[in-house]
């Protein structure tokens, strides 16, 4: 059988003009849609087409050479360079134009704050579009990686010892130095031992200035090649992440709002989220999901109240995940009698009310008897004080915590909550594996939220190209 053979000097057509470079179904034709749809002056790029000097590449173009690379997997300011010679969409999208990377490079870093806003501009159109609505949200978090190894994050420990090291060295040196000098023929000697001096002055100089951020900061540990990034684990091990957060709406899981933060937790990360959704979609959510990491009742204090929380506390969360070890004798697992006022332990003695504690009015103290604790077989485990055990109520936030277990266990809630996986995990596997974005590529908490604003508008733009069709969806952009 004979094999299909190509032939690099047969003649060949290619298409008269860029604009037939692309079928007219291809996705490049949405992102080249979306962008002129939206009002670059608005997001704060500045279009100045009489400026004075040489001639500068079109803002939208620039835009969507960016945006169209991350959603193809392509962010480096060098491949997208190339792609602009190379790959037909790339050429058609930005008409044949070819930027190098340092002029594409600077565009994305002198609008990065701009670029942020492109995600509110793909929300916008959503709704007009009907594809969001904005009365349940889901809140998510996920790590990616940082632009920065984990080798240069530095805590005081660390700076301590490296500052020993450092000053013997120096000390080591000078000596050494002192010793040469009543030396004949040493001048080479000296040279290199003075450039070593240098170094090691240079390295305390370095640590004495982490120490001086350390203490300004009041931050524990710090990155001296991105500083907004934090250590945190993952399946992969230890790595310098920031931390995702991001918002989805339960109708077609679109989402609504994302940010980059420098913790590896979700706490008190949500009320932020319903805040900056809330200033997105022009009005607050009914209702907002999130899993147990986001527990924090100060935290969901500061949500408004019209605005009802769907989150398993941790005693909730620990039960339901079998994998989880319960504390049997953890304050979670007594119950409280409301009539009499007291507690009952899991092996039913009385806790009763003892006052209040340490002069809070929001504190009560319960005790169970010392003699009844001292008879229980599981003394030693659930207290070890003769007096027997004490347990402090909060009485605010019991009452808060109560309120929010009864919400969750709710047949409503239940489902909601079963609909958070499918909301609101998609987007991080679409952004880590689709668009090969596990890593950013940019450094600093401005330039990584710009990154994450223009990965959430692809994710969103995939999305949209799903559920109304290349045709249409092309077809709507160009009529707004």
């Amino acid at each position: 059988m004979a094999y299909i053979m190509g032939n690099r000097k047969q003649k060949t057509f290619f298409p008269p003009t860029i604009e037939d470079y692309v079928g007219k179904e291809d996705p490049v034709r949405v992102y080249d849609a979306f962008i002129d749809s939206i009002d670059l002056q608005e997001m704060g790029i500045i279009i100045e087409p009489f400026q004075a000097g040489a001639p500068a590449f079109e803002p939208k173009a620039m835009l969507k050479l960016i945006v169209y690379g991350y959603s193809y997997g392509i962010r480096s300011s060098r491949k997208l360079e190339r792609a602009c010679y190379h790959n037909l969409s790339f050429m058609w999208l930005v008409s044949g134009i070819q930027p190098d990377y340092r002029t594409i490079a600077k565009f994305r870093s002198d609008n990065k704050e701009a670029i942020k806003q492109i995600l509110r501009q793909n929300v916008k159109l959503c709704i007009k579009l009907g594809l969001i609505e904005g009365n349940t949200l889901f809140v998510d978090g996920s790590k990616f990686r940082a632009n920065a190894s984990i080798n240069n994050t530095w805590d005081e420990e660390r700076c301590k010892k490296r500052l020993e090291i450092a000053e013997k060295n120096i000390e080591r040196i000078m000596e050494e130095a002192e010793q040469i000098d009543k030396e004949e023929d040493s001048a080479g000697t000296l040279v290199k031992l003075n450039e070593e001096l240098q170094d090691q002055k240079k390295m305390r100089a370095k640590v004495q200035e982490i120490v001086k951020t350390l203490k300004e900061t009041g931050k524990e540990k710090i990155n001296t090649t991105d500083k907004d990034s934090v250590n945190g684990k993952s399946r992969q091990g230890s790595h310098a992440v920031m931390n995702c957060e991001v918002t989805t709406d339960e109708k077609y899981g679109l989402i609504v709002n994302g940010e980059a933060v420098s913790q590896n937790n979700d706490l008190n990360q949500l009320s932020p989220q319903v805040e900056q959704s809330t200033e997105t979609l022009g009005k607050p959510p009914a209702q907002v999901v999130s899993d147990s990491g986001y527990f924090s009742l100060k935290d969901i204090e500061r949500v408004p109240e019209q605005v009802k929380v769907i989150m398993p506390s941790r005693r909730q969360a620990q039960k339901e995940n079998k994998k989880t070890e319960v504390d049997p004798f953890s304050i979670e697992e007594f119950s409280y009698d409301k009539e009499r006022d007291v507690y009952i332990c899991p092996e039913g003695k009385i806790l009763e009310n003892k006052g209040i504690a340490f002069g809070s009015q929001e504190k009560i103290s319960y005790k169970a008897r010392g003699k009844e604790c001292m008879g229980c077989k599981y003394f030693g485990i659930c207290t070890t004080s003769k007096n027997g055990r004490w347990v402090v109520r909060m009485v605010k936030q019991e009452e808060q915590k109560r309120r929010l277990e009864e919400i969750y266990h709710e047949e409503a809630s239940q489902k909601l909550y079963k609909l958070r996986k499918e909301k609101a995990e998609l987007p991080f596997g679409h952004m880590k594996r689709n668009l090969v974005a596990g890593q950013f590529m940019l450094r600093g908490r401005e330039k990584v939220n710009a990154e994450l604003s223009i990965l959430s508008t692809c994710f969103n733009i995939a999305r949209m190209m799903t559920i109304i069709g290349i045709p249409m969806l092309i077809a709507k952009l160009n009529s707004m």
